[in-house]
């Protein structure tokens, strides 16, 4: 099981926070429309705050300073230019988040898509060798943290540096010594982010981690609640998940200790800044070198450093954060997709039904031996093939290579004469159809799911399609008809209606080719004999390869492949297979002896 720092096939993403940004901004174009218009009103709309303290050195040094008067006529233009120019800053931040706000969710949405696409474009080894929660972590929680930063912290950057920046040359303009101060109390603090920065980053890498390895104990247990009961294990699940939850907190317990760091050495300098100008422009200003009003002016606008100052340190936080979440992401979208759609340059397979070949096909898993060893075999169109092996013998990896969930390491597997990875996924699935043991069903009505088969079947071909498959009695039973909701996961109908289900998917889908992972669930011998005679019906006319559980199936398959440590060791018709006394005679005679004593027989 993946720990969840990288998925396989792919190298940790260890680029720099400026090299993840800029290739994050190049997976979300849409973020990147008008961005510098968007970044130039944010520096605008720093303006505001930053005429105030000019409005308070001119009203105290046209007279208050000195315990004289003043008129409304002397500072009135000051004030009417500050309310005009606050107000126009306000516009323009409005503008300026609107336009961010919109580019920011059109540019995430597109690489939530993207993300999405890319993990079913996996391979089901490489999806089965990554928790599902830490796999949905890096689609939702991940791109969400990315959101707030783009949306909240990343513009506060370019305001804070606007601000601090109109701030300096206003200070400057009015004394360059005092300017001196106040950046020398500030220069530590900027000295010391890049130390914090890469301290920062690692610690909330640790952070974005654990919330997938949370979310992937979290969701383990609510997905299999019926297990969790029925074997009393709730305080060894509970468990799993504090110890889930209690990583996560002690991680972002340590990340926050770094920014209560950052955010008080922030309000130190500033402190330090006030104090150093006051004191300064006080000497400066008795040998008459500045006025009262511009010495307060100064303290002002040293407050308009302080204030970015202490949120660049906040600032940096999160965007470590959201560097950490985009790495994720982006690790994600690195991850080789292995088994890959020709797409559109993709070859058609002929409109008919096929048969298959397998020419010194071979597969291993990354790093281990081989579980599947030269197997040549044809497959004749319309033959109806029982493929059977004890556990770990190496059929289902056959039946995947031949549905193309997974592709061999050496070899070739041939639908017709084309070469299976050669052909468009679109086209592949249209011809072949793999039918798994447990059909998943979604949490909709069986209308719904059953459309899954076949988007634009009318209620009338649905209900035409349960009628040929012979289920029109089962279909009665049901409270709501096609209205009726089937549950999370199915799990308002039974085993074996679930079962049902997705042989009138599958029917509904027409397919040339089948291939179906036999189910053993137990389920009571009406619905059994329902599904036989549904799946009989299903059979008639196509090709199939059936992973036979029960070897009453291979009694009535047309040929029979047994594997056996994951190489092809017999072929051939049951009865012949039988009389030759080897692997499957060994099989049936297992059968036959569970069958004696009333054990319900399966082949593993």
């Amino acid at each position: 099981m993946s720990s969840d720092t990288t998925l396989p096939g792919v190298a940790p993403v260890r680029a720099t926070g400026g090299q993840i940004v800029r290739r994050g901004l190049a997976l979300s174009p849409a973020i990147r429309d008008g961005l510098w218009l968007t970044l130039l009103l944010a520096v605008l709309s720093t303006v505001g705050g930053s005429v105030v303290p000019v409005v308070i050195q001119r009203t105290i040094d046209s007279g208050l300073g000195d315990g004289g008067t003043t008129s409304l006529s002397a500072i009135g233009p000051y004030l009417l230019g500050a309310l005009v120019l606050v107000l126009l800053t306000a516009v323009v931040a409005y503008w300026m988040r609107v336009r961010l706000f919109v580019a920011s969710e059109r540019g995430l949405a597109e690489l939530r898509v993207t993300a999405f696409r890319h993990v079913h474009d996996l391979s089901m080894l490489t999806q089965n060798a990554e928790r599902r929660g830490a796999l949905v972590s890096r689609v939702t929680s991940d791109v969400d943290q990315v959101s707030l930063f783009l949306q909240f912290t990343g513009i506060t950057i370019v305001i804070s540096i606007g601000q601090m920046l109109v701030a300096t040359i206003i200070m400057a303009f009015y004394s360059w010594q005092l300017t001196l101060v106040v950046w020398a109390c500030f220069l530590p603090l900027v000295m010391s982010l890049k130390f914090f920065a890469g301290r920062l980053s690692r610690a909330y890498d640790t952070v974005r981690r654990t919330v997938g390895e949370m979310l992937a104990v979290v969701a383990e247990p609510v997905v299999g609640a019926s297990v969790v009961k029925a074997h009393a294990i709730e305080e060894r699940t509970q468990q799993r998940v504090d110890d889930g939850i209690q990583r996560n907190l002690d991680a972002n317990v340590r990340a926050q200790k770094l920014v209560a760091v950052t955010f008080a050495s922030a309000g130190l300098a500033g402190g330090l800044a006030n104090a150093g100008a006051i004191a300064a422009g006080v000497v400066i200003g008795v040998a008459g070198g500045l006025s009262m009003g511009t010495v307060i002016a100064f303290a002002f606008l040293v407050g308009l450093l302080v204030g970015p100052a202490q949120m660049a340190t906040q600032v940096l936080t999160e965007a470590q954060n959201a560097i950490a979440s985009w790495r994720r992401v982006i690790e994600l979208l690195d991850t080789p997709a292995d088994v890959v759609d020709p797409g559109p340059d993709g070859l058609a397979l002929p409109d008919e039904v096929l048969g298959a070949r397998f020419e010194g096909v071979g597969f291993a898993y990354p790093g281990g031996p081989e579980v599947l060893s030269d197997v040549d075999v044809v497959i004749e169109p319309r033959q109806r093939i029982a493929v059977v092996g004890e556990t770990g013998s190496g059929k289902t990896t056959f039946a995947k290579l031949l549905t193309r969930l997974m592709d061999p390491t050496r070899g070739t597997v041939r639908l017709g004469d084309t070469d299976i990875t050669q052909v468009a996924f679109d086209d592949l699935r249209r011809h072949v159809l793999m039918v798994p043991q447990e059909g998943f069903l979604f949490d909709a009505t069986l209308r719904e799911n059953l459309r899954y088969g076949r988007r634009d079947a009318s209620d009338e071909v649905l209900l035409a399609t349960v009628a040929d498959l012979g289920l029109t009695d089962w279909f009665a039973t049901l409270p709501r008809g096609l209205d009726t909701p089937v549950g999370q996961r199915g799990e308002s109908l039974s085993a074996g209606e679930r079962q049902l289900v997705a042989l009138v998917r599958s029917a509904l889908a027409d397919p040339d080719f089948l291939v179906l992972d036999e189910a053993t669930s137990a389920v009571d011998p009406q619905t059994e004999l329902r599904a036989t005679r549904a799946l009989e019906t299903l059979l008639d006319g196509r090709t199939s390869v059936t992973i036979a559980h029960r070897l009453t199936t291979a009694e009535n398959a047309d040929r029979v492949l047994v594997f056996d440590a994951g190489r092809l060791v017999e072929d051939g018709s049951h009865a012949a297979l039988v009389e030759a006394g080897g692997v499957y005679a060994r099989l049936h005679a297992s059968w036959v002896a569970q069958a004696s004593l009333g054990i319900a027989p399966v082949a593993d």
